[in-house]
């Protein structure tokens, strides 16, 4: 007689071990899948694939929060397309809820809840044509970071509940998520910071190609330039008008960064282009003040200082827009300065800029930006105009090209630390 030995049947406990296994192996799965990308929108589809397909859910979303706007930002979405870029305040409902608990929770029965929770998904349905019986929550924590929620609607079955098994399992998938949602977050950051400078790094060539080249002949002008970052709010010009005459402009824009360095490039172009038909320097500064005024943003302004150079009559004919008094250095190293000027270009439209003729002969006018003389030692202390003028004199016997990057080359040498952008011009009568 035979005996066919029965199956055990399989207690609860081997059927715990069994789902372990199960939920063990989706997290190395999406461990092995997140690794393979650090695309941001491939890891978010990626998570809410897997995390939909094992909870049975009927519909997921990510929200991040933007640090900016204080809001839950929804960046990605299945089954529920038109909540792309949707955006909630932070204490809204169980997502709040979740952040500030930093755990993840179960809404039953939504109909059945606390009242202010079923208030906030009765108007989100409102908004999205969508029907919620039961949420599932649960924070985003990276590094001790909350970036966000996971947040699933109505399980797949004929009460569309969800139950405390996957609350569970939501708040144990959501670690890898996570670090995954972080770790490519930051890789686009990253991606975004390098085509932000490579971009300034444009921006900086083309101010560049904007400044006058010296030259290698024997000139009376020359003209350095150096940025405290890439890009530059400092801006000069200068070229032969014929008969003996030189026109030179020098100009400064206040504040510093992008914005500033916009407003540069916009100003060289526009002293570019007028000065090639007014050789006037007072009038070219009022067409420039109304040309600024009409366009530039609120509480900027642009110093600059314009003259013609006659070498034939050893004069000078200046008009001065609030910019720093240019040092004059004559034969005998007595040093002077040019104090006359009118207001600064953007702030008052329709003004009228004198300009004034100087005799100028066997000397030499320096024209700069604020950035050389207030420049500061580790101690705190200005090189200030006294010691540009130690400078000057001691490197005056140099070629002009020579000279200024001598001077330069000597300050920042003598541990000056720079912190705005350094412009010197030089004019020399004989």
């Amino acid at each position: 007689m035979l005996f066919f030995k029965s199956k055990k049947p399989t207690s609860p406990e081997n059927i715990s071990k069994s789902q372990d296994n199960i939920d063990l192996q989706i997290i190395n799965k999406m461990n092995h899948e997140f690794a393979m990308s650090l695309d941001l929108n491939e890891t978010l589809n990626t998570a809410l694939k897997v995390i939909i397909e094992r909870l049975n859910a009927q519909a997921a979303n990510i929200f991040l929060i933007n640090n900016n706007t204080k809001k839950f930002e929804c960046i990605a979405s299945l089954n529920q397309d038109y909540l792309d870029e949707y955006q909630l305040n932070l204490k809204d409902g169980v997502m709040g809820k979740a952040v500030e608990q930093r755990k993840c929770i179960r809404v039953g029965d939504v109909r059945k809840d606390v009242r202010e929770i079923a208030e906030f998904y009765f108007d989100l349905d409102n908004k999205t044509n969508f029907t919620t019986f039961s949420v599932l929550c649960s924070p985003l924590i990276a590094a001790n970071d909350c970036i966000g929620v996971i947040h699933c609607l109505n399980k797949k079955t004929d009460d569309k509940l969800f139950i405390e098994d996957d609350r569970k399992l939501l708040e144990l998938l959501s670690t890898p998520a996570a670090l995954a949602i972080r770790n490519a977050k930051m890789a686009k950051d990253m991606v975004e910071q390098n085509k932000i400078q490579k971009e300034v790094e444009i921006v900086g060539e083309i101010q560049k190609s904007l400044l006058s080249s010296n030259k290698k002949e024997p000139f009376p002008l020359a003209g350095i330039n150096i940025p405290a970052k890439v890009v530059s709010g400092d801006f000069y010009n200068f070229n032969d008008l014929g008969d003996g005459k030189y026109g030179f402009g020098v100009a400064d824009v206040s504040g510093k960064g992008i914005k500033s360095s916009l407003l540069m490039s916009k100003a060289s172009s526009l002293y570019s282009c007028l000065s090639k038909t007014n050789l006037s320097p007072g009038s070219l500064l009022t067409q420039l003040n109304n040309e600024i005024c009409e366009t530039i943003s609120r509480g900027m302004f642009v110093t600059m200082l314009i003259g013609i150079y006659d070498s034939n009559s050893k004069e000078l004919l200046l008009a001065n827009a609030g910019h720093e008094p240019p040092i004059i250095m004559d034969a005998e190293n007595n040093f002077s300065n040019f104090e006359e000027a009118g207001p600064p270009l953007g702030i008052i439209k329709k003004t009228q800029y004198e300009e004034y003729k100087l005799n100028f002969e066997k000397s030499s006018m320096y024209i700069f930006t604020d950035g050389i003389t207030e420049i500061k030692n580790p101690e705190g202390n200005e090189l200030g105009s006294k010691g540009f003028q130690n400078y000057i004199t001691k490197y005056k016997d140099k070629p002009n090209n020579e000279r200024l990057k001598l001077i330069i080359d000597n300050v920042l040498g003598s541990k000056y630390i720079q912190k705005d952008d350094l412009t010197i011009v030089v004019v020399d009568s004989n």
